[in-house]
Parts: C-alpha cells; sequence; structure tokens
C-alpha cells in the first residue's frame, strides 16, 4: 500500500517562516526596524500643534488677552489721576502706557504667571498618563528622553509666549489709553517711552527665566503623576509658601534661598542707574532650582514603571 501524504520537516518549516517575517520587517543591526530614526519621531511642530488646538490653551491665551482691557476698564470706572507723579505701581498705572505695562507685571507676576508656566509643564506627561496613552506613544516608539525633552520644549515656547503676549497687549491698550508719556518708578525717577518699552522687554526676560524653577517642579510631578491637576496644583501650591515664607522677616537670610524671594528684581530695571545685582542672584537662584528639578524629572521619567 503506497503513502502519498506530504510529510513536512518542522525545522525547514521554522526557517521559511523566519525567512518571510524578515521580508516583511528588516532589522538593523542595532535591533531596530531599517529606516526607523528616533529624531522623526514626536517633532516639535507636532506637538505645539497639538497643544495649541487644546482648549486650556486657547482659554488660556485669551484670557492674557482679556486682562489688559479689564484693568484699564477698571481704572475707568475708579478715579484715577493720570497726572501722578509719586505713589506705588498701582498709583502710577495711568501715568502712561509703559507704567500700565508695569502694573500688569506687578498684579500678575506673583500667581497668574506661575501657574501658567506650571499648567503647561504639568499637564504634559500627566495628562497623556491620564488619557491612557503615555504608553502608546512610547510604543510608537518615542524614546522617553525624547519625549520628556520635545514636550518640555513646546511648554517652554508656549510659556515664553504667554508671558511675552500679556505686556504686548497690555502696551497697546497703555497707549491708547494713557498715551507714550514717561515711565515713572515709585522712587519718582522717569525715563522716556523707548528706555521704559526696552526695559519691559528686558523684565519679560528676567521674569522668563526666574519662573524657570517653577517649570522644572512642574515637570518632576508630572512625570511622578497620573493626575495633572495634582501636578498643576501642587506647584502652585509650593510658590504659595514660598511667598509667604518670603514675607516672614524673622526667617532673616533664610529668605534669600527661596525660589520665589527674587521675584520682584525686575522692577530695578525702573531706575535710572539699574542695580543688576538682585536680578543676577534671582538668575542663578532660578537656573539652580529648575536644574535640579529638571534632572529629577528625567531620572524619575527614565526609571517610571508607565502603566497608562
Amino acid at each position: 500500500m503506497n503513502d502519498n501524504s506530504v510529510h513536512t520537516d518542522p525545522g525547514a518549516l521554522e526557517d521559511l517562516t523566519d525567512a518571510a517575517a524578515q521580508q516583511h520587517t528588516k532589522v538593523a543591526p542595532d535591533g531596530s526596524s531599517v529606516g526607523y530614526k528616533a529624531r522623526r519621531t514626536l517633532r516639535i511642530h507636532v506637538e505645539l500643534q497639538r497643544q495649541i488646538r487644546r482648549r486650556r490653551t486657547q482659554l488660556v491665551l485669551g484670557f492674557l488677552v482679556l486682562l489688559p482691557f479689564i484693568l484699564a476698564a477698571s481704572f475707568e470706572i475708579g478715579q484715577s489721576d493720570p497726572n501722578r507723579r509719586s505713589g506705588g505701581f498701582v498709583d502710577l498705572a495711568t501715568a502712561s502706557g509703559i507704567n500700565f505695562v508695569v502694573l500688569t507685571l506687578f498684579v500678575s507676576s506673583s500667581f497668574l504667571l506661575p501657574m501658567i508656566v506650571a499648567l503647561f509643564f504639568g499637564d504634559t506627561i500627566a495628562s497623556e498618563a491620564s488619557w491612557s496613552s503615555l504608553k502608546y506613544l512610547l510604543a510608537a516608539p518615542i524614546p522617553r528622553h525624547r519625549l520628556l525633552r520635545q514636550k518640555a520644549i513646546s511648554s517652554g515656547l508656549l510659556s515664553v509666549f504667554a508671558l511675552a503676549l500679556l505686556p504686548a497687549v497690555a502696551l497697546g491698550v497703555g497707549v491708547a489709553w494713557y498715551g507714550t508719556g514717561e515711565v515713572v518708578s515709585p522712587t519718582g525717577e522717569a525715563a522716556p517711552f523707548g528706555d521704559g518699552v526696552l526695559a519691559m522687554a528686558f523684565a519679560v526676560v528676567y521674569i522668563s527665566i526666574n519662573l524657570f524653577w517653577v517649570a522644572g517642579l512642574a515637570m518632576f510631578l508630572s512625570v511622578s503623576t497620573d493626575a495633572p491637576l495634582g501636578a498643576v496644583g501642587g506647584t502652585v501650591l509650593v510658590s504659595i509658601v514660598s511667598q509667604i515664607l518670603d514675607q516672614i522677616e524673622p526667617l532673616g537670610d533664610l529668605r534669600n534661598y527661596l525660589p520665589t524671594h527674587y521675584a520682584m528684581a525686575w522692577a530695578d530695571l525702573l531706575s535710572t542707574d539699574i542695580d543688576w545685582s538682585e536680578m543676577a542672584r534671582g538668575t542663578f537662584s532660578a537656573l539652580a532650582f529648575g536644574g535640579i528639578f529638571t534632572l529629577l524629572a528625567a531620572r524619575r521619567f527614565k526609571t517610571k514603571d508607565i502603566t497608562s
């Protein structure tokens, strides 16, 4: 009796399967797929577009545009003397368009601006984890260090844009309402309009650097939790506590080591003879705190077990 059935060698079948798999997926010597380049994943413009389309970004930027109009309307409703040449930042707000910009930065630099930076940085990684999309981004695959870096750069660009948008709109509103007169400091010194604009540009640069510690802390909390509100709220809470402690005079020189101690050092730019020492200390403090928090964030994210 003849046996017409075909017998297949298991080893030969395995070789054929491997050969077929290699035809569909070519593997490079380092184990990655041929043609894969990490630098092509999650490009900055792609992440920026994602962030700009988010409702929270649009609402934040919209509020920054609206705030100067609210402040100007408040002065119009209330009683203010446009010819005042002495007093504090609020008293001098209507003296000129530049003084109105100074007031806008003064009332927003202690809470609003740190909160915006905390929102942009604290909501990055934590929001992806809360949406359960973080593990899919890493499986794309996007290297962890690149994912964190790209999101940090995008958040930084949005933060700087927001910090520049507020005084820019305030300048336009201030000039329209109060003209292009001299900028008057609380000490009674006066400077031309052009010098005032330049001083406010330097103020924005300093504020951006000074809030680097907020960005670093928010990023660290963002990679440490899956709750965006916890990362943002925790950062804002630390900022508030630091400002409260800075008001306690019995602490003495210990207040110099608080991250918010030099937050208002930009006001020295309003003087005709600028003292750069406070701003230099504030810059060093912010870079030190921000660098430490950023390194902690990178270390934490590198070893974190991603489950969401």
